[in-house]
Parts: C-alpha cells; structure tokens; sequence
C-alpha cells in the first residue's frame, strides 16, 4: 500500500532525514518549541555523574550559558550534538537519550569533534532504528484501524441498503401475485358474466320470436 512505500522511502533517506522528520515517541527532549537546542530543553538539570566528568562538566557549562550549540542530530529519542566553550576553544560531543546525556567527549582539536560528532550521530541513528521502526508500524497499524472502520461502517451501510431492498423486492413479489391472483378472479367472473350474457340474449331473441309469432294478425273468416 501507499503509506508502506511511504514508510520505506522515509527509512531509506537515513540519519539526515531522521533527523529532521523524526519524531518521538514521548517528545524525548520536550516539546517542540525547545527541541532543537539542548540549551534550553533540561538536559543540564538533571545530575547523571560525578562532580569532576565530563558529562557534570558540561551540564555545568550549559546551566552557566557558556558553551554554544554548533551541530545536533536528533534521531527518534536519540541525538548527538557539538557544543563549543570559545574561552578554551574547547569542543564538547555529546551522545544523548531524549534529556540525558549518554557519553560526553572534550576535545580541543577541530577535525577529532567533527570526527567524533560524526561517529556519535551515525550512533543515534542506529540505536533509534528499531525505536523509529517501531513508530511507523504503529503509525500503518493505525491507519489500517481506521481504513478496518470506515469500510465496516460502509459495509453495514449497504448490509442495510440490501436488507430494505430484499424486504422490498419481497413486497413487490406478494403484490404481483396478488394482482395476478386478482386478475384470474375477474376473467373467471368476466367470463362467467359472458356466458350468463349470451344466455340472456339468446333467452331475449327466443322470447321475442314468440312474441312476433303471437301477435300476427288471425285471418278473417269469409
């Protein structure tokens, strides 16, 4: 059907797609308005670690409003994201699940962020797949209750429309053959009113027969 190929054709575009198309189950990281940012979302309010990693680290950073977000990926519940701290020049990637942080790495040097932020979102993809897999069965399953429920409803619809045909078309029959039963008696009365007719009539032309012969003049005697 035309929401499987649908279905397919979203999965088949990947990470990138996912990670502007795909939604949560549970809102993973708030609500649409503070999506887009772990800044703002409450992913630094909750303590997950010790004081001294990296993870508290950056919690504190984002809390203090000193790292800025340069790259996030967002795949189902999943995501990763790049922020900077530009006082160090001090990258920190982050691998995360809807408001908590999974695995955070601080680096100083520009291509080991973007290598590592890379590898952390190809992450969340793979870890979101069977999450996002999930969602769009759900989503056919749905769509085929409803489909299931607009057709049993046109179903008992035309169940109803035959049910009053059938009741009718049985009227239609008893009436025929009340008119045809109908007919059968008025022929035979018909006929009957013929025969008693031509009766008459015949019983009339004798009676008038008599009745000429009966008044012909006698002859006179000589």
């Amino acid at each position: 059907m035309a929401w499987f190929i649908l279905c397919g054709a979203a999965f088949a575009a990947g990470p990138a797609a996912s990670a502007q198309s795909s939604a949560a189950q549970d809102d993973p990281l708030g609500g649409s308005g503070t999506r887009r940012s772990l800044l703002t979302n409450g992913a630094a309010d909750e303590p997950q670690a010790t004081a001294n990693g990296n993870i508290a680290e950056l919690q504190q950073m984002i809390r203090d409003g000193k790292v800025k977000e340069l790259r996030t990926t967002y795949n189902g519940s999943y995501g990763a994201s790049m922020l900077f701290y530009p006082d160090e020049m001090t990258f920190y990637i982050a691998l995360f699940q809807q408001k908590k942080f999974w695995r955070v790495i601080k680096t100083q040097a520009d291509a080991r962020a973007e290598t590592v932020y890379a590898d952390f979102a190809k992450n969340s993809a793979a870890l979101a797949d069977t999450e996002i897999r999930r969602t769009k069965l759900e989503a056919e399953k749905n769509f085929a209750d409803r489909l299931i429920a607009v057709q049993q409803q046109r179903a008992n619809r035309l169940q109803a429309d035959l049910e009053v045909a059938r009741a009718q078309q049985s009227q239609v029959v008893d009436r025929q053959a009340e008119q045809q039963e109908a007919i059968r008696s008025l022929r035979a009365e018909q006929d009957s009113a013929q025969a008693q007719l031509r009766a008459l009539q015949t019983k009339v032309q004798d009676l008038q027969r008599q009745s000429d012969t009966d008044l012909m003049p006698l002859p006179f005697p000589k």
